[in-house]
């Protein structure tokens, strides 16, 4: 099977995450994606995060999952022979991904007026913190602070009274979020250009992107004149069908039956307690509603009494939605996962195998297999190559320091 992007040419000038994840999404989906590195590199390649380096082989799982088939040059864009080898690279590209700042781009001559003046048929993709326009668009951003904070989302997942606010899940939460969304303005304008003609500018920010995630909280306080929802830990629930409880060894069953009273009656029968369904202080929502403190602790008491294990047999009796609380460790033995080849094992170029996250798009019920990321400048030659530089010319550009 083909990938659906195959004979489309990126141009990525990015670094650390946001940009490069979704440059490393388009690879996947068939892009030739040609990554230029400064002599130095990316710095997520030199970027240690602590307990997330300390695994046996000393693999950065954050570059390898960022980077993923692409194709590596090391060009020094300050440098006028850098910007030359640039734009012979773009003469037959389809896209110019960056996340480089405006002024930055301004600097080298690679700010969007500039290029797509020069070549009018390029889609000029980039990923910014706070947006194109208004008073800091020059302003650059990262997910911690852009997307989690200044988005909304910590203060969304905080419990009222907490000592501080909640921080993001894992690395580059929002990162690869956002570079999912500009993978997909990016699809959308290749789109475009071959219905129209027309190119596009596109950009996504992690602000943006943020909003976007959570976008029924935001309408709803727009609307109603409020500052925030604040999370209310571990109260009475408005439904107690719609609840995160705790099982006997300490595991956590999460329900998420909306219709109520379509399941109430069928959970409490597999459950052995179909007592509650007859009972008139719980028989229908409304005055489960008004009796939520005892139905909750009756409700906790009986997930308190069983296993994990034992829950999932029972559940599965009735139609009632539920999943498992599960530790990322567990996704690799899920069922599902290996169905639909989400977690893959792909080649690292040295007899062994890494594991890689699929990008969550399946074509004709297949995923899109995964490559590994490029080693600094290993495509350098070749790409010069094919430009129609000579091995003088290649030479050169070394001994200059355009080139690594």
């Amino acid at each position: 099977m083909g990938r659906p992007l195959e004979g489309i040419k990126v141009i990525e000038v990015a670094m650390w995450a946001f940009v490069p994840a979704c440059g490393g999404f388009l690879s996947d989906l068939g892009a030739d994606v040609i990554k230029i590195e400064p002599p130095s590199g990316d710095p997520l390649r030199g970027l240690q995060t602590g307990a997330l380096m300390n695994n046996a082989r000393n693999i950065d799982y954050s570059w390898e999952s960022y980077n993923r088939g692409k194709r590596s040059i090391t060009l020094d864009l300050k440098q006028e022979e850098g910007r030359e080898v640039l734009m012979k690279l773009l003469e037959d590209a389809d896209v110019l991904l960056t996340n480089l700042l405006p002024r930055a781009r301004r600097k080298m001559r690679i700010d969007s007026d500039t290029i797509r003046e020069q070549f009018p048929d390029l889609i000029y993709a980039s990923g910014s913190g706070v947006g194109p326009n208004g008073p800091e668009s020059e302003k650059g951003g990262y997910d911690a602070i852009t997307f989690w904070a200044r988005g909304g989302l910590s203060s969304t997942m905080t419990e009222e009274g907490a000592d501080r606010p909640v921080g993001p899940p894992g690395p580059a939460f929002g990162d690869t979020l956002s570079g999912s969304m500009l993978a997909g303005g990016i699809c959308a304008a290749i789109a475009k250009r071959a219905l129209t003609g027309e190119s596009s500018e596109v950009d996504v920010s992690l602000l943006g992107a943020a909003m976007w995630s959570q976008q029924r909280f935001i309408c709803q306080s727009t609307a109603d004149g409020v500052d925030r929802f604040p999370r209310m830990g571990d109260g009475v629930p408005f439904n107690v069908l719609v609840y995160t409880y705790e099982t006997s060894d300490g595991r956590h069953i999460a329900l998420c039956m909306l219709q109520a009273d379509k399941y109430w009656a069928d959970f409490c029968k597999v459950a052995g307690r179909a007592d509650m369904a007859e009972d008139p202080r719980y028989v229908e929502a409304g005055v489960r509603k008004e009796n939520g403190e005892a139905c909750h602790a009756e409700m906790k008491a009986l997930f308190a009494s069983k296993t994990l294990s034992e829950w999932c047999e029972i559940l599965e009796k009735q139609d009632g939605q539920w999943d498992v609380v599960k530790h990322v460790g567990e996704l690799k033995d899920d069922a599902q996962v290996q169905a639909n080849q989400y977690l893959q094992h792909v080649d690292y170029g040295d007899g062994s195998t890494i594991p890689m996250v699929s990008v969550p798009v399946l074509f004709d019920k297949q995923a899109m297999p995964g490559r590994r990321s490029p080693e600094l400048g290993a495509d350098s030659d070749a790409i010069l190559d094919s430009l129609g530089y000579d091995e003088d010319g290649i030479i050169d550009l070394k001994v200059k320091g355009v080139v690594f």
